[in-house]
């Protein structure tokens, strides 16, 4: 089983459109995995049956039991979060900035703190449309720890993979240069960075293509919109040929994208002009590169 990683520096590049549009052409050789959990949105393309769902519990919440609580402020005291606050004049926990560190239960000295597991989101396993397997979750508002929730998606998404013989895990990260973009490329096959030729496109790019020579993991690199600047596609290329990242593509801007998308569809079903055509090789060049 090989693992391809579509990635971007930035948000709005058009990666999630073009991820969906390699899991129609992979079709039952793919499972999918959407590790883009703090903004999840693979579904809106592909119509899951959200088959299986679960809980997903990550770190601890501090919860003061009042009948035991002596108000002594020492809870208040140590907490450098600002979460103790006082209401009506009982000592309370501010679950949105509570750390579970533990430290007020520490030194509560009627043990009239509990820690709670953290209710971090929700995951999910489920059969596409196509047919194929995505597994995907739901960050909960305000919830951290999203590198956690996107290593169980990958794990599970991989257990399926190797389970069913299918030879190929397509993941969908998150932009930027996080935890989570960490856990999504970590121990892949293949990177695949989408990018833009604008300003931020460009610096964002940079800096994803540094991590990713970090783990020493292979990227290419597809440059989606490619005509919206020509300037700035020109310093992408030339950024690419310095750190010897392979261009498989460049993506003319086209509003087939938008299109697609109102009619719940990825490009490539949607169409068969330019745009899907270049996706379709890229698709091509992604099985060379990674095989």
């Amino acid at each position: 089983m090989k693992e391809i990683v579509v990635i971007s520096g930035k948000g709005g590049t058009g990666k999630t459109s073009i991820t969906a549009s390699l899991a129609v052409l992979g079709d039952k050789d793919v499972v999918l995995a959407d590790c883009d959990v703090d903004a999840a949105d693979m579904h809106l393309l592909l119509d899951p049956d959200f088959a299986h769902k679960e809980k997903f519990y990550s770190g601890k919440i501090a919860e003061v039991i009042q009948d035991d609580c002596i108000k002594c402020g020492k809870c208040k005291d140590v907490c450098r979060f600002d979460a103790v606050p006082v209401i009506n004049e009982q000592y309370v926990i501010d679950e949105l900035n509570c750390e579970g560190c533990e430290y007020c239960a520490y030194v509560c000295p009627t043990n009239a703190i509990v820690m709670n597991d953290n209710l971090a989101g929700d995951f999910f396993i489920s059969k596409t449309r196509l047919n194929n397997t995505l597994v995907h979750a739901k960050l909960a508002i305000a919830a951290d720890n999203s590198g956690k929730l996107v290593t169980k998606v990958r794990t599970e998404a991989k257990k399926i993979a190797e389970e069913n013989d299918i030879p190929y895990l397509i993941v969908d990260g998150s932009p930027g240069i996080g935890c989570p973009v960490v856990a999504s490329v970590t121990g892949s096959n293949l990177v695949v960075i989408v990018t833009e030729p604008t300003v931020s496109g460009l610096h964002d790019m940079s800096r994803v293509a540094e991590l990713i020579r970090k783990f020493e993991i292979k990227s290419v690199c597809l440059i989606n919109k490619a005509d919206l600047n020509a300037d700035i596609t020109i310093q992408i290329k030339k950024f690419l040929n310095k750190n010897e990242i392979p261009l498989i593509a460049e993506i003319p801007y086209d509003l087939i994208f938008a299109d697609a998308i109102l009619a719940g569809k990825t490009v490539v079903e949607y169409s068969n002009g330019e745009v899907s055509r270049i996706i379709r090789e890229s698709w091509k060049k992604i099985l060379e590169f990674v095989d």
